[in-house]
């Protein structure tokens, strides 16, 4: 009689994730672990192009997107060439992320979404790696009489804004978050061009946790999100103007409060109160931000310069940009994903956000624009403040 022959047996389907250690309870970083997979690559896009590729689910909760966008094979011509101040960032004209049920999370321009959000957030790097341009990952746009006009950086889309919290569900393929990048002209990027553009090519990765198996637990405070608001604030500041100007309505809580100013040429400018003959000084000249008519801080533009180099003590400022952070509760210098929520700025729906100098500075090209760049916690349902993840 014929035998049969020896097989080995199929295995079963592994866990996403290991079963923990710790009893059933714990929060939900206990259970899960983060993973990272590439959802789209793009290349031999030219400067105007549109991506709208779809994004793939995956089977967990995503915690940021990371990008990375690179240009090459310029040739010079027979010219220097030069970057404009916002490059290698103002590749991106306009840059638009919602999450599965059409919530607006990221929406702006790529040098305040894809720069200045990683720097102060305070969800991607920390220290002197908060700055993208700090990463090994970095080259700068290549210029001068050999330049050819390339350029390599990678940042990120930082959902998550404690540690578990501010995540995004990712498992429903037939309802993913969307993302849509508008790449500007090259006129909008370089002074002088070089001779042949370089092609542009777009890498999106990302980074997401595990669903856990063997526990039934999900993130702190699912649903709840942090919507970063870019808008213009009115009116604009002419040279020596005394007064206020008004942003856009709000109705969450805020952690990070950044605002950039431009001449009436679109250049980067310290129009700030307190400027004068080319530099921010330490006069007395008073800076205030206003909530629905209350002045709630008022401080000198030396004393806000001296709160910025404590708050993150290694990064540069860039000219034009000032921040306030509300992530310090914990420590007076941001330190991550590490915050507690006890010093989030309450904002009501509707709520009229000002911010007022007394004067402003004295500058050329005037009149001069402010623009609004903020982090806004909006919760889903009461708001959980604490660390959320350890129980403090």
């Amino acid at each position: 009689m014929a035998t049969a022959p020896a097989g080995t047996q199929a295995g079963n389907p592994q866990p996403q994730t290991t079963v923990g250690l710790e009893a059933p309870g714990g929060p939900f970083i206990r259970y899960s672990e983060q993973g990272r997979q590439p959802q789209y690559k793009k290349t031999g896009l030219t400067f105007g192009a549109q991506l709208t590729t779809p994004l793939v689910a995956k089977p967990g909760y995503y915690s940021r997107f990371r990008l990375r966008f690179a240009g090459t094979g310029g040739v010079n011509g027979t010219h220097d060439v030069t970057a404009k101040a916002d490059a290698p960032y103002s590749l991106v004209g306009l840059l638009q992320f919602k999450d599965a049920f059409g919530n607006v999370i990221f929406a702006g321009t790529g040098y305040a979404i894809l720069y200045l959000v990683p720097l102060f957030s305070g969800s991607f790097g920390t220290l002197k790696n908060a700055s993208v341009a700090n990463l090994p990952s970095y080259s700068a746009v290549s210029t001068g009489t050999a330049g050819t006009g390339d350029f390599t950086f990678a940042t990120c889309l930082p959902l998550e804004f404690a540690r578990g919290v501010g995540v995004i569900a990712g498992a429903n393929a037939s309802l993913p978050p969307s993302l849509n990048i508008q790449l500007n002209p090259s006129s909008s990027f370089y002074g002088t061009a070089p001779g042949t553009l370089p092609k542009i090519s777009v890498n999106v990765t990302s980074t997401f946790y595990w669903l856990p198996e063997g526990a039934t637990v999900e993130p702190a405070m699912l649903g709840t999100t942090r919507q970063w608001i870019t808008a213009p604030m009115n009116p604009t500041v002419g040279s020596g103007y005394s007064g206020r100007v008004q942003g856009p309505r709000l109705g969450g809580w805020l952690d990070t409060i950044i605002v950039v100013m431009r001449n009436s040429a679109g250049a980067r400018i310290d129009g700030f109160p307190g400027y004068a003959t080319g530099s921010l000084t330490t006069a007395t000249a008073l800076f205030q931000v206003i909530l629905d008519g209350v002045v709630v801080w008022t401080t000198t533009i030396g004393q806000l310069l001296d709160d910025m180099a404590i708050t993150w003590p290694t990064i540069t400022r860039p000219t034009g940009v000032i921040a306030l952070s509300r992530r310090t509760a914990m420590n007076q210098t941001v330190v991550g994903l590490l915050t507690s929520g006890e010093q989030w700025l309450a904002t009501s729906p509707g709520t009229l956000f000002e911010l007022a100098g007394f004067p402003w500075g004295t500058f050329a090209t005037a009149p001069a624009q402010l623009s609004l760049c903020l982090g806004q916690i909006v919760p889903a349902g009461t708001l959980i403040q604490g660390a959320a993840e350890t129980g403090l």
